[in-house]
C-alpha cells in the first residue's frame, strides 16, 4: 500500500472506508459457510439414506472446498508487492520536476531515470511512463490502482470481491479461484439436483428431510446454478486472456510499445508459453494456488524482443512526464499537452 493509503487509515473515515472494503469478502464468506451447512448437514447427513454414496459425496466436496477457499485465500491475501526503490525519483528531484517550467526540462530529468530502467512502453504522445501520485517511473504492464493507492505490477483490475487488485503475483491465484469456484457450484447443483427434482415432483413434504431443511436444499441448488452462471463467462474471458497474454486493462487500451506503437498482441508470445508465463512450466503446480509464474513482474518478453533491445537495455529513451493517469485525471502540466 502507498504512503496516502496508511495516512488515510489513521482517520476515522479512512478506517470506516478500509473497514466498508471487505464487506463483499464477508458476503462471500458467509455464503460459503450457508452453503456448507446445507450441502454436508441438511443434503448429506439428514437427508441421505446412502451411506456409501455419502462419504463420496462428503469426499469430493471437501476436496473441491480445500481447492477454492485455498485459491480464495491466496488472492486476498497476497500482497500487490512493492516496486524497488531505483525506480523511484528522490524528492529533490521531483520538486525539480513540478518546478520545471517546459516539458523539455522535465523530459531532461526524468530522463537521467529511465534511460538505466528496462522500460518499452510509452504514452500515446511517446514518452515514458510516469506516476505523480507515487513519484516513480512506472514499469511495463504497471499502473496506479486509486482503491490501493500506489502502482501495482502487471495491474489486471482492482476487484472488490477479494479486496485486492489482481496483479502479477496473485493474478495465478486469481485464476485457480475463479475456476474451483466454478467447478464447486457445478459439483453442488449436480449432486442436489435429485433432491431438486424430487422437490417438485413428490412434494416437499415426502422428502427426508424436514422443515427448514427442505428449504435449505432448493435454495442450495438455486444458488449454486446462479454462481455458476456467472462464474463460467469470467472464467472462460481469463483462461482467454491468460493464453493471449493480455490484461484486462490492456484488453481495454492497448499497451504502447516504444516499437511498434499500441500492440494489443506485444506480449503474446504462443498459448504455450502464454500458459507457462502465469502457471509455470512444472505441471505439478499448475492446479495447485503457489507461486510459480515466470519473471519479476517488472520486465516482460514481447514479440518484437528483438527490434526493441535498446529500449529493453533502457537506452534513448524519449522521456516526457506521463500525462494520462490510469483512471485520467486531470493533468497537471497543462503547457506540454500536445
Amino acid at each position: 500500500m502507498g504512503n496516502d493509503d496508511h495516512r488515510r487509515r489513521k482517520t476515522p473515515c479512512g478506517f470506516c472506508m478500509a473497514v466498508f472494503k471487505w464487506i463483499p469478502v464477508l458476503f462471500i464468506t458467509a455464503v460459503i459457510a450457508w452453503s456448507y451447512y446445507a450441502y454436508v448437514v441438511e443434503l448429506c447427513i439428514r437427508n441421505s439414506e446412502n451411506r456409501i454414496g455419502m462419504i463420496f459425496m462428503l469426499l469430493f466436496y471437501h476436496l473441491f472446498l480445500t481447492l477454492f477457499m485455498w485459491s480464495y485465500w491466496r488472492t486476498i491475501m497476497t500482497s500487490v508487492g512493492r516496486i524497488p526503490d531505483q525506480w523511484r525519483i528522490p524528492d529533490e528531484e521531483v520538486s525539480r520536476l513540478f518546478r520545471a517550467d517546459s516539458p523539455d526540462t522535465q523530459k531532461r530529468i526524468l530522463n537521467n531515470f529511465a534511460r538505466d530502467l528496462p522500460v518499452t512502453n510509452r504514452t500515446m504522445n511517446g514518452s515514458v511512463r510516469f506516476c505523480e501520485k507515487c513519484k516513480i517511473i512506472k514499469p511495463d504492464r504497471a499502473h496506479h490502482c486509486s482503491v490501493c493507492s500506489c502502482c501495482v505490477l502487471k495491474m489486471d483490475h482492482h476487484c472488490p470481491w477479494v479486496n485486492n487488485c489482481v496483479n502479477f503475483y496473485n493474478y495465478k491465484y486469481f485464476v485457480l479461484f475463479l475456476g474451483y469456484a466454478l467447478v464447486y457450484c457445478l459439483y453442488v447443483a449436480f449432486t442436489s439436483l435429485h433432491d431438486f427434482v424430487e422437490f417438485w415432483k413428490v412434494g416437499a413434504g415426502q422428502l427426508n428431510a424436514s422443515g427448514m431443511g427442505r428449504f435449505h436444499i432448493l435454495f442450495l441448488f438455486f444458488i449454486a446454478i446462479m454462481f455458476a452462471i456467472s462464474l463460467v463467462s469470467l472464467f472462460g474471458y481469463h483462461i482467454y486472456l491468460v493464453l493471449v497474454n493480455r490484461t484486462t486493462l490492456e484488453s481495454f487500451r492497448a499497451p504502447i510499445f516504444r516499437v511498434g506503437g499500441p500492440d494489443k498482441n506485444g506480449y503474446n508470445l504462443g498459448r504455450y508459453a502464454n500458459f507457462c508465463e502465469v502457471f509455470g512450466d512444472d505441471w505439478q503446480y499448475w492446479f495447485l494456488p503457489v507461486f510459480s509464474s515466470f519473471g519479476d513482474g517488472k520486465t516482460f518478453p514481447i514479440r518484437h524482443m528483438e527490434e526493441d533491445t535498446e529500449s529493453l537495455l533502457g537506452y534513448h529513451s524519449d522521456t516526457r512526464i506521463e500525462l494520462e493517469e490510469d483512471f485520467l485525471p486531470e493533468p497537471r502540466f497543462q503547457d506540454s499537452i500536445p
